[in-house]
């Protein structure tokens, strides 16, 4: 089985390339290429530093208020206006029933990207985001390409939902939902999994969630309790608030699982 790494070094203000797993189908996390979606939630503190990071930046419908109004008040010491010209999307995409008209008239003027996609109510505001970034042509090898998703986590329990099955629908692209508190992403089945903890900004808490399906086989290592060919449902055993012990987590199972882990605080640029 294919190996697949996973890495959140896009965490950490001075990124240090990661070990490399030794098969030519795991490339190292450095050498992905980043794209930023916010959504329409409070943005983590450490947004500026995933915006810089990223070569995309789409903001989700309401998500554009999210970062004409949240950007400054990360940045109090600095004039408003200036913060706001800094940090501009690249593109605003959704069915725009949450944009102010306000937010909506000052991207305009400054040549963003509008997108109306309000004919479509069969896919979310981020499906519409992600579906756009992987379609772009900012990364040819899709398999190096890694979205951040901020503002994914939180609020209504429906869009919350919604989220995650957008990481299901999209299970062949690398995308990464993140709170101010902790981050998510899926492990397709299709891979085994080797995950590159980075200790100076993440954990010790952390979960795997067969959502979508039930796993009759995981097993871990690295993790306080591992498990070994261990069955896991809703309605039996999850493994949630386990606690990494190693730097490097592996993870292999016979269904999809989610990985969660816990965001130290503060993280700063």
């Amino acid at each position: 089985m294919e190996v697949m790494c996973h890495a959140s070094s896009f965490l950490l203000p001075h990124p240090q390339p990661q070990p490399q797993e030794p098969r030519e189908d795991a490339p190292p996390p450095a050498a992905l290429t980043y794209a930023v979606i916010v959504l329409n939630q409070r943005l983590p503190r450490f947004a500026p530093l995933l915006w810089n990071r990223a070569q995309l930046r789409v903001c989700a419908d309401g998500g554009a208020n999210r970062v004409y109004d949240d950007m400054p008040e990360l940045f109090p010491d600095q004039d408003p206006q200036e913060v706001r010209l800094r940090y501009t999307p690249d593109v605003i995409k959704g069915d725009l029933d949450s944009i102010r008209d306000d937010v909506k008239d000052f991207y305009l003027n400054l040549g963003v990207r509008v997108v109306d996609e309000s004919h479509d109510q069969d896919t979310t505001d981020l499906h519409k985001c992600v579906a756009y970034v992987s379609n772009s042509a900012l990364v040819e090898d899709k398999s190096k390409l890694c979205i951040l998703v901020v503002g994914a986590l939180g609020g209504r329990f429906d869009h919350e939902i919604g989220n995650i099955n957008v990481l299901h629908r999209f299970s062949n692209l690398r995308i990464v939902l993140l709170s101010d508190d902790c981050l998510i992403h899926l492990l397709p089945k299709t891979h085994s999994h080797v995950i590159h903890v980075q200790l100076p900004v993440e954990g010790p808490h952390c979960g795997l969630i067969p959502i979508g399906a039930p796993s009759a086989c995981t097993s871990t290592t690295g993790l306080q309790w591992n498990l070994s060919d261990t069955a896991m449902s809703f309605g039996g055993l999850i493994s949630t608030s386990n606690v990494v012990k190693e730097d490097k987590v592996t993870v292999s199972s016979d269904a999809d699982l989610i990985w969660t882990i816990s965001i130290k605080k503060p993280i700063k640029e």
